[in-house]
């Protein structure tokens, strides 16, 4: 027996598996696309949307346009009463880290009232925040803000726990900008269908009810 031959054989195999995995992964996560929109007038209104978070500046301290896009994105949702309310649902790992508290205060900057907005400081990743959203936050239809790629991934988590999520495309950024972040979508798309189809993963944080 050529135990080099069969150790090839088994790692073509294992490579062969883990290249299906992504591919089933990805294309099971964008067929969720449908539920997204880029225009408002072809969003069902909800009582309430989310906004999911992420660093408002990058490690080099240049602005993040992820972050700006989204804050833009939730405005003109709002100020279209397509929602009567935001969910900000971010991490806040320490004091001078809130993405909640910051996505708050750039909203209301822009002219929306502070007691529409809610802070969900639990929101340590995307499955935790949407998960919340209704668990914590009782909401059983609403519209999640991001760009199109997570938007999908949220739309299918929601959708696998019942929720009645659309999507609110904000705008992307430069391809070339975004590629370490595209790249690291397409693994995460991967562990998200193992969370819901296989671990069935909970928030590592959930409580008391949150009145919206």
């Amino acid at each position: 027996m050529n135990v080099k031959r069969i150790s090839k054989r088994m790692t073509g195999a294992f490579l062969f598996l883990c290249v299906a995995a992504i591919a089933w992964a990805n294309i099971t996560i964008n067929r969720y696309e449908q539920y997204t929109f880029d225009h408002l007038e072809q969003i069902p209104p909800a009582y309430c949307a989310i906004v999911l978070g992420t660093t408002k500046f990058l490690k080099n301290g240049r602005e993040n346009h992820y972050y700006t896009n989204r804050i833009t994105a939730a405005v003109r949702l709002y100020r279209a009463r397509k929602c009567q309310k935001i969910i900000v649902s971010g991490d806040n790992r320490t004091h001078a880290y809130n993405e909640a508290r910051d996505m708050k205060n750039d909203i209301v900057k822009q002219g929306v009232n502070e007691r529409d907005i809610v802070c969900d400081f639990a929101g340590l990743r995307t499955l935790d925040s949407i998960v919340r959203f209704k668990e914590v936050f009782n909401q059983q239809k609403g519209i999640v803000v991001s760009q199109k790629f997570h938007n999908s991934r949220a739309i299918y988590i929601g959708r696998s726990w019942g929720i009645e999520l659309y999507g609110y495309n904000a705008d992307d950024v430069d391809r070339h900008a975004g590629i370490k972040t595209r790249i690291r979508e397409v693994f995460s798309k991967v562990i998200c269908v193992l969370d819901i189809e296989l671990f069935k993963t909970r928030p590592k944080h959930l409580g008391d009810r949150i009145p919206v």
